[in-house]
Order: structure tokens, then C-alpha cells, then sequence
């Protein structure tokens, strides 16, 4: 700006420059800077204004003078010149008498009101535009907000006025040397076809390099006329499959796309600018609109892939006869991978599988996003951001009715899950399934949710597809500046009803009208390219023919490949590879391990209390008693000497619930951290270890999507208390326990859910054991509860090592984390094996008549019971693996004891509950003819446990005394 503006013009503006000047040089735009360090003599003698404003700050408005700011570097000053000679002598002269001071100018009262008026004006433009944008393809009236309007601000901006105001003053980033000339390309910028929500960002940063970006139109370069056709080109595919499918199986549900058929150009220009900042793969999750376009045409399955699915409804031959045999999911619930080639390189695009339950994919995209970012060489896995872009695109109603979309966006800014930001693309019908927006929201936008996460927000119109590209770019460029997440809201509509078996107008009746005398958006764009000069009807025409004919060829090479249907394969799962798996580890292995998992460096101070607990474990070697935290620090350690990566997450994991794991320290003076098991010397993978947020849904799903995409590494997450887990009961449902059914995917992702009745309520006694098991079938998972320490310690080598990748479900204890007789040795570390099944070791098997049979920490209840001794006939022994169940060594187990009458089974859990109703025909299997089978437990329960200490006592106790009863 010139530096001629400032007086007479806005001396209040000038003066409230100066102010955040002085306090912060760098907080004022450059030519103000310059402005107030070196004012020239000429220019202050003509604007007494500023030279009154730099007077009081010179001497601090109060007659004491004040220092500049210092500059921030050193400035070499030179010396003064050498005072020149005294001239000689001459006779007195008189010294002309200056001229007085020209009076200061007054200010112009309604010029200052004006540029008040004026910035007023645009910050209402850059909070309030959207309200005013053009948004709706169908034409409905926005809003609007009476701040975005001149004549209504006192005073009134007068076009007049506005051309008095230097558009310099406002700090806007578009052209126009006034207001008067800034003004039309301002609401340009924020009432057109695209609009802005970023000034609820808490972060001053951002927010002035989005206010420029968006401004400048840095990101909004027109197409070319090749460009354009290009884009003419994409969209006549997108709507001709659709046209398509729809015409050749009349009544079968593909969820369209139409109405947001521009949604996979901007996937198409994400992708490319994922590639271009270095990107090896984009990972997509989404539900089922538009599913079948983004198969096709983002991911690049072929034509013929997509029509067998819909073929499959009708004749069963249209899948079998396809090498991969029949499809266990719905033809829009499937994922798919593909590659993509780019100017800058190929891409790998992943498809998530999903299930109708929208926005449950979301962690799992985040997840299997971060573990493509993950270098797992590396010690503690260091994540470049820059390697794999995570996108997902949500529906407008789930995106603020479903709960796991915040769980989704707290991921962001979290050292253990983020993925330097998510492009969300919500696919805005402006409808849910029959619900309109004002009974699915409590806020005007769908977005708005992602304000509260500091998440730009740009809105953009479907029917503008080079606005939509433009979003995408800023979107992209906001991304690789700060690592964040953005949300691109594309407002469109839906052509057809939820499906297209269903009737839209049932319950909307008007919108339904409205869409179906609306053209499409190739239509629009052609008749623009047209009228433009670009390309001619007939060529437009010819583009939409185009790909009718490659489809119909596709379809008729599809149908001339059916065979007849072959026999019905196996479906059977490959069993387990146990016996070829070896768990135990070398003792002087352990050993060593041990003493570096004690060793911290030089100056860092552990608690004191913890130091002496954590020596106990070098004398727990020597003497026994490696107790729960040891043995699977020993297991993890152990496992990344071996080249297995580890990542274990979950709720206070770091120290675990229990305080039984410490496996990240805390300086006492510092409060520094350090992670032993990260600096293991002869670790060859990473380590990764953090407390997650206090979060189910999202954070289960993050570590199934992470293992699913790792499956070398051993992922593993924890519950604070095993109950906790039933807020992921979605995912376990639906990815953990049927993901291999239905997609042929599978995981070892672990979960640690801490489980047991030891007095502590309905809400912290069952990991919900049951629900598990009746989830448990085809061996999709493996489920345990061990009651030692050295059980463990192998079980969590098997899962790691086992040639077949399975989830694996742990009933994790609390109260034998520290119980002696729970412990090991180092020998059984050294030299043993994980059993599924164990025996009495002091049962006399000839005098037994009654088998107990129970798992988890009530056999140290039976066997620990003051009428144990005396219960001579009864053998107590322990179910560790329930799933699998062992059948074959519970035959050999029962066969063992010849005068066996009773086969008992015990558990804390009421009879509904628990593995009773899961194992009850196992045991029937296992036993001999004429052995009875009893249950011992609590009997039938709403609730899984008693509210009250002494009254779980003495259950507990009747439990104990009615299985040695025998």
C-alpha cells in the first residue's frame, strides 16, 4: 500500500496498527512494518496525523519515552561523520523565522465509519458467505445474512463510498484497488458455487493461508478446453453405467450415483495429487451410494467384473463359474484394490469392505491409511504422512448421526493414529433414507460436527464440476501444508429413492418432482461446453454412446461365459498349524532381554517404587515368580528380535489398568518418558505403544483396519475393563468375527479385555465371554483364558508365529496378575508349549469319579478352597483355548480318568452367560457313555455379576463348595 493512505484517511486504523506493532512487529502486513521503523522526513511533514501517532509512541502516550522493538538480528551501525569545520567569520545575519505548522487535518468521521463498515463487511463475507452461496442444484434460495449487504451497514456503503476505501486497508487477497472494485469478486468468492467455513479455526496460521488461498483463486485456475472435455468425457461414463445397470436388471438395487456423478472426477483429481506428493496408495472408504462407479472407475475393476455381480442375483452359474467362486457379501458391501497411473507414478487404490452399517469403515480406512504409512523397521514405527492419503466419503445423515464419525475425526491430531489428514468427502443428497434433514440434525450443515475439531469446511455444488475440482485442490493443498483433515461437502441430490426399488415420493413428494425435471450434470456441462465453443453436440452425444456400446459388449462376452454350475467346493477354513509353531525361547535369550527391558539411561529416574517392582523381575529368573506384566514384556521382546513388529494400544495400556505393565516410564523429576522395549539392541521391527483415546468403536477399528493391512505384525488393543469392549460391538461383529466369511479378510489383531468376578460389580466382572463364542465359527477366531503367566507368554508367540492369521480374543485377569501360584518359571518360558487343555498334575486319575472342567481365575478358587483337601475323588482341571474347542485332547483328557462318574462344568458366569451354552455339546462329545454332565454356576441372570461385595463372596463360595461336592 502506499504509504500516502494513512492520513486523513483511517488515522483510528493507522493507530491500531501501531498498537499490534509495538507489541508485535511481525503481526502487521510488511509495508506498515516499513512504515513505522523508517517514516520519512517529507512524508511526515505532510501527514501531521502520523507523525502525532509515532510522537505518543515514542514516548509512550504518557511523556515517558519507549524503546523501538529490537530488531531481530544484529545491525551494524556506522560511526557519525566527523563534524564539519565552523566557517568563518562573518557578520551577524539574522535566521529566517520558519513558517508555523500547518493546522492537522480533521478527520473524516463518515470515511472512518466506512472502513469500520467496510472490514465489518468482509469478515462477514468470509464467516457468513456460505449462507448467501448457490449451493443447491436444484435451485433453492440460500439463506442469506443481512451482514453481507453494504447498504444495510451504518453507514451504508455506497458505491460511492466504497470507491474511497483502498482495498489494501482490508487485507483482501483479491484483485481491485477499492472496495468498490474488490467487492464483486469477494462475494464471487464466497456466495457462488462453492463456499468456506474456516474462521471457527483456532489457529491464526492456517487460517490467514486459507484466507489467501481462497481469495487469490490460487486453486480455482480454469480448465482448459482439453481439460474440459476430459471432464465432459469422465462424467458421460459415470452416468452411462448407471443409465445402464438400470435398464438391463430392471428392479436390482446399485445405489446410484446419480445426482453426485462429479463425486469420481474429484476422486480421480485426488488421487493425482496424492501421487504428486509422493503417495504410494490411497485408501477409500465409503458405503453404498455410488459404490459400483467408484469399482469401476476409481479402482478400475473391469465392466465384466461388475455386471457378473448383478448377473449372480439371477443364476447362480454367473458366480461360480468365476475363478473365485461364489461372493459371501452383497455386490456394493465388497472392496477391491487396483492401480492407478498417474504423471507422477502408479498408485495403489484400496476399497475398503464394508458393511450397511454407515460410517463403521471410517477407523478401519484410518487404520489400514496408517499402517501403509508405517515404516516398521524402524524401532518405534515412524509414519510418513506423505506415503499413503486416506479418503472417505460419508452420507449427509450418517455423517451427523453416526457416533463413530467424532470418535473418527479425534484421530487427527493423536501421536498413535494419525495419518496427516483425511480428505472426507460427504455425499450430500439432502436426505437420509426417507428422513429429511430437519428431523436427522440439530445444525444447519451435516459438516458441522467438524468444526469442533478446528476442520475446514468447503461446500461446494454438484453441478458444478470444476467448482468440485477446485475444492478438491484446496483440500489437497491444506492437507500437505498442515497435516490436517478437511471436509468437502458436495451438496447434490438423489435421483432415485434409497434403492431402486424404492418410491422417493412417497415422502417427498416435492423434491422428488423437482429432481425429475432437473437434467444431469453432463448434460449442463455439455450444454456449456457447447455453447462455448469447445465441442460440438454431436461429439457429446457420441461420448455418451460411446460407452453404452462398451458396456452392452461387455455384458454380451460376460453372458457367452457362463458354464453350468461345478460341484459345491469346501468351504471349510484351513486349521491350525500349532504343532509346527514353536513358542519356547532360549533361558540366556531371556535373561538378556530381561536386563535390557531394566535398563534405563543415564540421568532418567524412574518412580522409586517402581524401580524396586520392576528388580524383582531379574529375581523372579533365579527364584520363580515371572508374573502377567514380565512374561509379556519377555513375549513381545522376544518377538522383535525375531523380526515381528508389535503394536499394542488400548485404554491406559502404556501402564496398564492394573499397573501390572510399566512398559513405558515416566521421569519422576522430569516427566520424560522412555519405552525400554523400544531400544531392545537386537530388535530387527518396531515397537509401538500408546494409550488411546477413551474410545471403543473407533479405536477397535483402527487396529483391525491396521492389522488387516499388516498382517506380519502382531496388533493388539486392551480394554480398561473387558466389558468396555461391547462399545466395538459393531466391529466385532461385523469386520472381526465375519470379515473372512463375507470378504476373505482377516487379521491377528488381539484384544486383551480384562475379565473376572472379584467383587467389583455387574459393569467390571465379564468380558461379555459369550457373545464371542456365539460369533466363534469355520475356526474365524481363536479365544483364550489362560491362568498362568507361561500360558500366556506362548500364546502370544503362537499368535504372532502361527502360519494362519486369526483375531484372537483373550479373557485377560486382573486379580492374577500378582497371584503367586499364577506365575511361572523361567523354565516354563525356556522349554514349554501353549496347551489348550490343562490336567490336574495331583489328581489320583484311578480314585476320581468327578471331573471339574472350568476356565479363568475360578480354578484358584476351587483348588485354593478350605474343602479342596478333602475333595480327594475330584480333579479339577482347566479349559485354556475355548475356541477352537481342543475336542481331541478333551477326549484323550476325560478317557484318562477310568472311574470317572461326573463331568462338571464350572464358571462364574450365570448359566446364559459365560461358555456354558457355547461348550455344553462339546462336553457332551468329549464325555463317555454313562458320565453325567452338571453345570455349576450362577444361575440364570439379567445382570452378569452381584452390585455388592459380600454378596458376590457368597456366591462365589457356594460356586466353590457345589463343584467339590462330589
Amino acid at each position: 500500500m502506499a504509504r500516502a493512505d494513512v492520513d486523513g484517511l483511517n488515522s483510528g486504523y493507522a493507530g491500531l496498527l501501531l498498537e499490534q506493532y509495538l507489541e508485535n512487529p511481525s503481526a502487521v502486513p510488511a509495508e506498515w512494518r516499513e512504515l513505522f521503523e523508517n517514516p520519512s522526513p517529507q512524508l511526515l511533514a505532510t501527514q501531521p496525523g502520523l507523525a502525532r501517532l509515532l510522537g505518543r509512541a515514542q514516548n509512550g502516550g504518557n511523556g515517558h519515552a519507549v524503546a523501538p522493538p529490537a530488531p531481530e538480528h544484529p545491525v551494524a551501525v556506522a560511526p557519525p561523520p566527523p563534524a564539519p569545520a565552523p566557517p568563518p567569520l562573518q557578520a551577524a545575519v539574522p535566521a529566517p523565522v520558519a513558517p508555523p505548522p500547518a493546522p492537522p487535518a480533521e478527520p473524516d468521521p463518515e470515511l472512518l465509519g466506512a472502513v469500520a463498515a467496510a472490514m465489518a463487511l468482509v469478515k462477514a463475507f468470509r464467516m457468513h458467505g456460505h449462507l448467501a452461496a448457490r449451493l443447491d442444484p436444484l435451485g433453492s434460495a440460500p439463506h442469506g445474512d443481512p451482514a453481507l449487504e453494504p447498504e444495510r451497514l451504518v453507514p451504508k456503503l455506497t458505491p460511492e463510498l466504497q470507491a474511497r476505501i483502498p482495498a489494501a486497508l482490508l487485507r483482501l487477497y483479491v484483485d481491485g484497488e477499492t472496495l468498490a472494485d474488490a467487492l464483486p469478486r469477494l462475494r464471487e468468492t464466497y456466495t457462488g458455487t462453492i463456499a468456506y467455513e474456516i474462521e471457527h479455526i483456532s489457529d491464526h496460521e492456517e487460517r490467514l493461508w486459507l484466507r489467501q488461498a481462497i481469495e487469490s483463486g490460487r486453486y480455482r485456475t480454469p480448465l482448459s478446453n482439453e481439460e474440459r472435455i476430459d471432464l465432459l468425457a469422465r462424467l458421460s461414463r459415470v452416468e452411462g453405467m448407471e443409465q445402464y445397470l438400470r435398464r438391463s436388471f430392471l428392479g436390482q438395487k446399485q445405489f446410484s450415483v446419480e445426482g453426485l456423478d462429479v463425486m469420481i472426477p474429484m476422486l480421480d483429481e485426488a488421487i493425482g495429487l496424492a501421487a504428486a506428493g509422493g503417495a504410494h496408495e490411497v485408501v477409500i472408504g465409503m458405503a453404498h451410494r455410488g459404490r459400483l462407479n467408484v469399482l469401476a472407475h476409481v479402482v478400475g475393476k473391469p465392466y465384466e467384473t461388475v455386471l457378473r455381480e448383478f448377473e449372480g442375483e439371477r443364476t447362480i452359474e454367473a458366480v461360480v463359474s468365476s475363478e473365485e467362486g461364489g461372493t459371501g457379501d452383497v455386490k456394493y458391501h465388497l472392496g477391491a484394490q487396483g492401480t492407478r497411473s498417474t504423471p507422477a507414478g502408479d498408485v495403489a487404490i484400496t476399497l475398503v469392505s464394508n458393511p450397511s452399517h454407515l460410517e463403521a469403515v471410517d477407523p478401519v480406512v484410518e487404520g489400514r491409511a496408517r499402517a501403509e504409512q508405517t515404516d516398521r523397521s524402524t524401532r518405534e514405527g515412524d509414519a510418513d504422512h506423505s506415503v499413503a492419503l486416506p479418503v472417505l466419503i460419508h452420507g449427509d445423515a450418517s455423517f451427523a448421526g453416526q457416533g463413530v464419525v467424532a470418535e473418527t475425526l479425534n484421530f487427527q491430531a493423536l501421536p498413535g493414529y494419525s495419518t496427516g489428514g483425511t480428505l472426507h468427502l460427504i455425499g450430500n443428497n439432502q436426505v437420509g433414507f426417507t428422513t429429511d434433514p430437519e428431523s436427522g440434525r440439530s445444525t444447519r450443515y451435516s459438516s458441522d460436527l467438524a468444526k469442533g475439531f478446528d476442520v475446514p469446511i468447503v461446500h461446494v455444488n454438484a453441478d458444478d464440476p470444476e467448482a468440485a475440482l477446485a475444492a478438491i485442490r484446496l483440500a489437497l493443498a491444506y492437507r500437505r501444508k498442515f497435516g490436517h483433515d478437511v471436509v468437502v461437502d458436495l451438496v447434490g441430490y438423489r435421483r432415485h429413492g434409497h434403492n431402486e426399488q424404492d418410491e422417493p415420493a412417497y415422502t417427498q413428494p416435492l423434491l422428488s418432482a423437482a429432481i425429475g425435471g432437473h437434467p444431469t450434470v453432463r448434460e449442463q456441462f455439455a450444454a456449456r461446453l457447447v455453447e462455448d465453443g469447445v465441442l460440438t453436440q454431436e461429439r457429446a452425444d457420441e461420448l455418451v454412446a460411446e460407452v453404452q456400446v462398451e458396456l452392452r459388449r461387455a455384458h454380451e462376452a460376460l453372458k457367452r461365459s457362463f458354464g453350468p454350475a461345478p460341484a459345491p467346493a469346501e468351504t471349510g477354513v484351513p486349521s491350525a498349524t500349532a504343532s509346527d509353531v514353536v513358542t519356547a525361547v532360549d533361558a540366556g535369550r531371556l535373561r538378556a532381554l530381561t536386563d535390557e527391558l531394566l535398563h534405563v539411561p543415564d540421568g532418567f529416574t524412574p518412580h522409586p517404587k517402581l524401580v524396586k517392582q520392576l528388580e524383582r523381575r531379574r529375581q523372579a529368573l533365579d527364584e520363580g515368580g515371572i508374573d502377567w506384566g514380565q512374561a509379556e514384556s519377555l513375549a513381545f521382546a522376544s518377538l522383535l528380535v525375531d523380526g515381528i513388529p508389535i503394536r499394542l494400544t488400548g485404554q491406559d495400556t502404556e501402564r496398564g489398568t492394573f499397573s501390572h505393565r510399566h512398559a513405558v516410564l515416566h521421569d519422576a523429576h522430569t516427566g520424560a518418558t522412555y519405552a525400554p522395549i523400544q531400544h531392545l539392541g537386537e530388535a530387527a521391527a518396531s515397537c509401538e505403544i500408546y494409550n488411546s483415546p477413551l474410545s471403543e468403536y473407533a479405536c477397535v477399528g483402527f487396529e483391525y483396519g491396521y492389522s488387516a493391512a499388516a498382517p506380519e505384525a502382531l496388533v493388539l488393543w486392551e480394554a480398561q475393563f473387558g466389558d468396555f469392549v461391547n462399545g466395538a460391538q459393531i466391529v466385532i461383529d461385523q469386520f472381526i468375527s465375519s470379515g473372512l466369511a463375507k470378504w476373505r479378510e482377516t487379521s491377528r489383531l488381539t484384544l486383551l479385555l480384562p475379565h473376572g468376578y472379584e467383587g467389583n460389580g455387574p459393569e467390571h466382572s465379564s468380558a461379555r465371554l459369550e457373545r464371542f463364542l456365539q460369533l466363534a465359527a469355520q475356526e474365524n477366531i481363536r479365544i483364550a483364558n489362560c491362568t498362568t503367566s507361561a500360558q500366556y507368554f506362548h500364546l502370544l508367540r503362537k499368535q504372532a508365529l502361527e502360519a494362519t492369521a486369526r483375531p484372537l480374543v483373550v479373557m485377560t485377569p486382573k486379580g492374577l496378575l500378582r497371584l503367586r501360584q499364577a506365575s511361572s518359571s523361567l523354565e516354563d518360558l525356556a522349554a514349554g508349549e501353549f496347551h489348550p487343555l490343562l490336567d490336574d498334575a495331583e489328581a489320583d486319575h484311578d480314585r476320581v469319579e468327578r471331573l471339574v472342567l472350568c476356565q479363568g481365575k475360578v480354578y484358584y478358587d476351587i483348588v485354593g478352597h478350605e474343602q479342596r483337601a478333602a475333595a480327594g475323588r475330584v480333579a479339577v482341571a482347566r479349559l485354556e483355548q475355548l475356541y477352537p474347542f481342543p475336542s481331541t485332547q478333551a477326549r484323550e483328557l476325560v478317557a484318562g480318568y477310568r472311574n470317572l462318574r461326573e463331568l462338571v462344568w464350572v464358571q462364574e458366569e450365570p448359566q446364559n452367560m459365560g461358555a456354558w451354552r457355547a461348550i455344553r455339546h462339546r462336553l457332551e462329545e468329549a464325555k463317555p457313555e454313562g458320565v453325567s454332565l452338571l453345570y455349576v454356576g450362577r444361575p440364570w441372570r439379567a445382570s452378569p455379576s452381584e452390585g455388592y461385595p459380600t454378596a458376590h463372596l457368597r456366591e462365589q463360595d457356594r460356586i466353590v463348595r457345589a463343584a467339590l461336592a462330589g
